[in-house]
């Protein structure tokens, strides 16, 4: 697709403006890391040693009820506060883990309040397991990032590839502060949804940065305003892209967050938090870094020559 450079409207200062984005980003990731610090993360099964418990009950019933039931059978284990989902099905996680022969209790219990179609699902990690699970969920996120960031820099340049991790950081965060102030789980469908985030993140960010390139050469910028005029004709020329693609993901995650089941209810919304972080970081953080980066170089030419 090819573009006439010098008749595109630039509708707002995205460059010029660049300071109030860094402001703003840094205050949201501030107060997340002070809720990450406060009240820490809130983790599943899957990176903490524990027991979590399904129930499928097939009635009405009452949270407060089935609760009571494991109370009694299991008085001296800590539990959260039974959740309902789905129809007639509801979860609590245990804080250690619970021997299947004590949660068969808890389902007898169950069926002889409710009836016969009552059944649980149970899942349970030892410390052991918990911790080597943390380790490989980050080695994952950081071979993914490492591997994006080496594409970046060979294809492109290294001040794009530095640009480039500076903005995956961003958009990795923000969904890890949410959730740390909502209380939403952290469990392997999140680090999922990290993963796919980093796969749109670092694509819609090509796009502008090669699209940059290609005015590099048929643009001049001789000097900082015309780097910062290039960036703001090249934002624009693919803005419509940006949003149309990330609106059609959008929405389609959405439904599936609203529709779906409990199950990958915290993997669409971990996704609907990064979509619009690694939109909005292509565009006014990452694209940003560069220019700052960009200018620096040609100042210090500019102080040598």
């Amino acid at each position: 697709m090819s573009f006439n450079n010098q008749d595109t409207v630039v509708r707002f200062d995205i460059v010029k403006n660049r300071r109030k984005f860094f402001i703003g980003s840094s205050a949201i990731i501030i107060l997340g890391l002070l809720f990450i610090l406060i009240q820490g993360l809130h983790l599943g099964v899957d990176f903490k040693a524990g027991t979590r418990l399904d129930l499928y009950i097939g009635k009405e019933f009452k949270p407060a009820d089935v609760e009571a039931v494991i109370k009694e059978k299991i008085p001296n284990v800590t539990f959260s506060p039974v959740t309902t989902y789905g129809t007639y099905q509801a979860f609590t996680r245990f804080d250690q883990t619970v021997s299947s022969d004590t949660m068969s209790t808890v389902e007898q219990a169950l069926k002889a309040k409710y009836g016969d179609q009552v059944n649980k699902q149970v899942s349970t990690v030892d410390p052991s397991i918990a911790r080597e699970m943390v380790k490989k969920a980050a080695i994952a996120v950081a071979i993914a990032a490492v591997g994006i960031v080496i594409y970046v820099a060979i294809r492109f340049q290294w001040l794009f590839g530095v640009a480039t991790v500076a903005g995956l950081l961003h958009d990795v965060f923000i969904p890890i502060a949410i959730f740390s102030v909502l209380g939403l789980e952290v469990d392997l469908t999140f680090i999922a949804a990290l993963l796919t985030i980093l796969g749109y993140s670092i694509n819609d960010k090509i796009v502008i940065f090669d699209r940059i390139r290609e005015n590099l050469r048929t643009m001049k910028s001789k000097s900082v305003e015309d780097l910062e005029h290039l960036v703001n004709v090249s934002l624009w020329q693919t803005m419509r892209r940006s949003v149309y693609t990330v609106a059609t993901v959008f929405f389609t995650v959405l439904a599936i967050a609203i529709l779906g089941s409990e199950s990958i209810r915290n993997f669409s919304l971990a996704l609907l938090f990064g979509l619009v972080s690694g939109t909005y970081s292509s565009i006014f953080i990452a694209a940003q870094i560069w220019v700052n980066l960009k200018e620096r170089n040609m100042l210090k030419k500019k102080a040598n020559s």
